[in-house]
């Protein structure tokens, strides 16, 4: 399996390091770009920067670089996500804005009719972020706002975030250990 990685502005870098993690911990390749405000939330919300993180991905790429060779079709890939996915970035994915490597990615991704999954940032929505991520969902795109579940009753945040992680590994279809299912501990 083979997984592009984008990591955008929303806040919610945490979930690009346990999903780097995990993917790690499984073998598969990953292929990890961040946007330039994606790198100062990461900062900003976990005190690392772009190196520390790069060393859970295989092969990492400049936003800038439009050469990569995750902005061809011609790149065999099994899908794309996008943690933390801004609302910029939703907007940009919607309308067929490529303007920089992860929006590029992504549009490849839905043009190849591979999957795509945002896992969205932000609260509240507004009509403008509904109305974007219901054009990107009749598109096919798995639109995965990071709500924790409490039926797992984590003991702390920790514990909510691998949850979360393993319900985006179920989502992109990676088998793992990391999400209970309900009703086990019940």
């Amino acid at each position: 399996m083979k997984l592009i990685v984008g990591m955008t502005g929303g806040s919610g870098s945490i979930f690009t390091v346990s999903l780097l993690a995990a993917l790690k911990k499984k073998n598969i390749e990953t292929h990890f770009v961040a946007s330039k405000m994606g790198e100062i939330v990461l900062k900003q919300e976990l005190d690392m920067d772009l190196n520390e993180i790069s060393r859970l991905a295989d092969y990492v790429y400049d936003a800038n670089n439009f050469c990569a060779p995750i902005a061809s079709g011609s790149f065999k890939t099994n899908g794309m996500v996008v943690v933390p996915c801004s609302m910029r970035t939703v907007a940009a994915i919607s309308n067929g804005l490529s303007d920089n490597l992860i929006t590029r990615a992504a549009d490849v991704v839905l043009k190849e009719k591979k999957k795509l999954t945002l896992v969205v940032r932000e609260t509240p929505f507004n009509s403008i972020h509904l109305k974007n991520m219901l054009d990107l969902s009749q598109m096919g795109v798995t639109i995965f706002p990071p709500i924790p579940s409490y039926y797992n009753r984590p003991n702390n945040l920790e514990e909510a975030i691998v949850n979360t992680t393993g319900r985006i590994l179920d989502v992109i279809g990676v088998n793992n250990e990391l999400t209970e299912v309900w009703g086990q501990k019940l």
